[in-house]
């Protein structure tokens, strides 16, 4: 019985995060949740070396600004930044960031 209650909650996972999407689209709040989702995923997204030396990231008119401690990381990340770009482009949806700004 025990299985049954896991994969029927499974099933409705499904419809929930439909709907959830769909509620983003009709408040026109999908841009701003992928903007928070990706400030978040920060360490995810460059790796345990990028984010111990971040010291804020935040997004301003679809640029991400990243403020690094570690000037080889700073120009380390935006020699990579076509690639960090395409990156976000691929995980969050091409038009959320535009531009990437290391400080």
């Amino acid at each position: 019985m025990a299985r049954d209650s896991y994969f029927s909650r499974k099933k409705e996972a499904a419809p929930l995060e439909s709907a959830f999407n769909d509620l983003l689209k009709a408040y026109r709040l999908e841009g701003k949740f992928r903007e928070k989702s990706l400030v978040h995923d920060w360490p995810e997204l460059v790796g345990k070396t990028i984010a111990d030396r971040t010291s804020s990231v935040f997004v301003r008119d679809k640029k991400l600004f990243v403020k690094l401690s570690s000037g080889p990381i700073k120009k380390e990340l935006m020699m990579n930044k076509s690639k960090v770009l395409a990156m976000i482009d691929e995980k969050y949806g091409v038009g959320v960031i535009e531009d990437l700004i290391c400080t």
